[in-house]
């Protein structure tokens, strides 16, 4: 029966991530697949495979909202060359995932990981055992609970489409289908003819909500509508397409329907009752150094109960693999810290946060200061026609900062200044002074701005 020191369930960031670490430390490493095209959602289908079509939906908006002001003739667009660019990145990703594993040392095995007690799994009909184990299987699309869910596609369809039909309908107001939907409505879709359906009374419910109503009237403009507290009987098979039939009795006919209802940890073929690992319909449940309930079985990325994002999947993936190595000395030093994780929506303008929300300050009684607008007017904007930049930022009775939520055509890079205050545990007065000198005119300029009535 082949041993090894820790045996890693799953090739996407996060597990390639642990497995490079530990091999780098001596450790004897096998990483097991389930699927034959190694290399996880993010690089297959998510955060690298939209970006593709995101790039070019952005060139779309601003050109569109810069027309009559210098921009006289509209880029076309050909989904059919975005998506030969996605795959020819794509293509490559499971031979450079087995190649690289490989060249660092760690034993590569395609096959079901089942775990027979905390100590073993078996696949392929044979036994591995290990003294540690990092489960890093991620998620799979939420099957929703309707007649006719077999007629939707999932967002890694999606990205496969040879062509982009005139109506497309996403089921559920998360992130892919705001992502998607900004997509769809700029490379090809009929205006108008973009829909989002959502159960709930909110989209975009994590996000602060006054954010969320700019970024919905920004939606709205370009065409997409947003429908909430809607209930879907079923989906059906028409001449022309597909209903999806409403509870309310305003059907909707459309030509593609979108399962944009969010993902489910991939944990379910595990069998992690045998090794003692709790778990629930969030995930598997974890300590802050990544442990789960068996104390040498660790689980990352997305089928844990945390945050998913590729990053996050990093960093917990850098934890674990050090508290194991730790564990040698019975002290595990490395452990993750959430309140500063950015969270970005890639639509256009793009909506982000980190920290607080004004909505959880309030529910949990915590004093704070804000400085907030919308619709900014700030040359920066106007210059490139977005007419629906907003800020909102919290700080304490120490003026350290609670919580930054922005919607803007640099949102990442405003969130990457607010989030390394946060951690260094910089003022917002000392923010603003270090800021003073930043390159003018720009979007990071604009933080003088936003910090300003702090400071007055």
């Amino acid at each position: 029966m082949e041993k090894y020191d820790v045996i890693v369930i799953g090739t996407g960031t996060a597990g390639q991530t642990a497995a490079f670490d530990l091999a780098a430390e001596g450790h004897s490493v096998a990483i097991i697949e389930s699927s034959n095209t190694p290399g996880g959602v993010c690089a297959l289908h998510g955060c690298q495979a939209k970006k593709w079509f995101y790039e070019v939906s952005e060139i779309v908006a601003r050109c569109n909202h810069l027309q009559d002001m210098g921009i006289t003739t509209l880029p076309r667009v050909d989904w059919q060359q975005i998506l030969i660019e996605k795959n020819t990145f794509t293509s490559k990703v499971p031979e450079n995932t087995i190649n690289n594993l490989r060249g660092n040392g760690t034993t590569f095995i395609e096959g079901q990981a089942t775990f027979i007690d905390k100590f073993t799994v078996s696949v392929n009909n044979s036994n591995l055992k290990a003294s540690a184990f990092i489960v890093a299987t991620g998620a799979k699309p939420m099957i929703l609970p309707f007649e006719g869910n077999e007629y939707m596609i999932t967002s890694d369809e999606f990205l496969e489409l040879k062509t982009l039909p005139g109506r497309v309908a996403f089921i559920g107001g998360g992130f892919i289908s705001f992502e998607f939907a900004h997509f769809t409505a700029r490379l090809g879709c009929r205006k108008g003819d973009v829909y989002i359906l959502e159960a709930k009374d909110k989209v975009l419910s994590p996000f602060d909500q006054d954010m969320v109503r700019q970024l919905v009237e920004a939606s709205e403009t370009e065409g997409i509508n947003i429908q909430t507290n809607v209930s879907i009987v079923s989906i059906q098979r028409s001449r022309n397409g597909y209903t999806v039939v409403l509870e309310s009795g305003a059907d909707l006919e459309v030509d593609l329907i979108v399962n944009g209802a969010g993902r489910a940890p991939n944990i379910d073929s595990l069998n992690l009752p045998a090794a003692g690992v709790e778990f629930s319909r969030k995930g598997i449940t974890v300590d802050q150094h990544m442990k789960t309930s068996a104390d040498n079985i660790f689980a990352i990325g997305d089928c844990a109960e945390s945050l998913q994002f590729a990053r996050v999947a990093d960093m917990e993936a850098h934890v674990a693999a050090r508290s194991i190595i730790d564990a040698k000395n019975s002290e595990l030093s490395a452990s993750i810290d959430y309140s500063a994780t950015p969270s970005v929506l890639f639509t256009y303008p793009q909506l982000g946060f980190l920290g607080k929300t004004e909505e959880q300050l309030k529910e949990e009684n915590i004093n704070y200061w804000k400085s907030y607008d919308t619709h900014l007017s700030w040359p920066t904007y106007r210059r490139v026609g977005l007419k629906y930049a907003a800020y909102k930022i919290m700080v304490d009775k120490n003026d350290l900062i609670l919580g930054a939520h922005f919607i803007s055509d640099n949102t990442t890079g405003l969130l990457n200044t607010f989030k390394q205050a946060m951690i260094d545990k910089v003022p917002v007065t000392k923010l603003y002074e270090n800021n003073i000198m930043t390159p003018y005119p720009s979007r990071e300029s604009d933080i003088l701005y936003m910090l300003g009535p702090f400071v007055e």
